[in-house]
């Protein structure tokens, strides 16, 4: 664990100089926000922008298998999020239960309740998801771009969400965003003390 933590050091001293705050990010209608590394296509369809904040409204593609490995349970403290399955099917875990959801299904999850998702399936699923209102949600899915090129080298090597750098590097984006999303399992307190250890050691995505 030590001469990890002492060789992800090394890594990021060798990058760049990192700017801990986070940085401003408008999203743009059609964009896409490629999360392939770990199973996850978004598009822009309507921008906090285009919705003067009530809504960040993305048409997702969820590749097969996704999130079947430590999927990330959250809760969002001040938002709706809306998900209307187009084609396929895929689960939902939403309180305390998983649902079984296919094209044509529509779930609603309240303010502070525990959620994730995945695609067991072997076919890509196509989902329209909300957030309402739009907060910096678009800033932060932008932000597990840069977080997944950095903990891949780039995109040569797969995610490891357990390897130790994903973990600090994770930790660093989830308390860039804690209005917008705030996670329970793996939790909290541990995602916390992960982004601080970050910090103190001056690492961070922003390139």
């Amino acid at each position: 664990m030590c001469r990890d933590l002492i060789e992800s050091v090394k890594t990021f001293s060798g990058i760049a100089k990192w700017n801990l705050k986070k940085r401003k990010f408008m999203a743009t209608q059609g964009q896409i926000l490629d999360m392939s590394p770990i199973g996850m296509i978004f598009t822009v369809v309507k921008s906090k922008t285009d919705t003067a904040g009530k809504s960040l409204d993305l048409e997702w593609q969820l590749l097969p298998n996704c999130n079947m490995v430590d999927p990330l349970f959250h809760i969002h403290p001040e938002a709706i999020e809306t998900y209307h399955v187009l084609e396929g099917e895929m689960e939902f875990f939403v309180k305390d239960h998983w649902i079984t959801a296919k094209a044509g299904d529509k779930l609603t999850v309240e303010k502070g309740v525990k959620h994730t998702f995945r695609n067991p399936s072997d076919q890509r699923v196509k989902v329209y998801n909300t957030h309402q209102p739009a907060f910096d949600m678009e800033g932060y899915f932008e932000d597990v771009c840069k977080v997944i090129d950095v903990v891949t080298n780039n995109r040569i090597k797969p995610v490891r969400m357990k390897n130790l750098k994903t973990m600090l590097v994770f930790g660093i984006l989830m308390n860039n965003y804690r209005k917008e999303i705030v996670a329970v399992n793996p939790p909290d307190f541990l995602v916390k003390s992960a982004g601080k250890i970050a910090r103190f050691l001056g690492m961070d995505y922003n390139r």
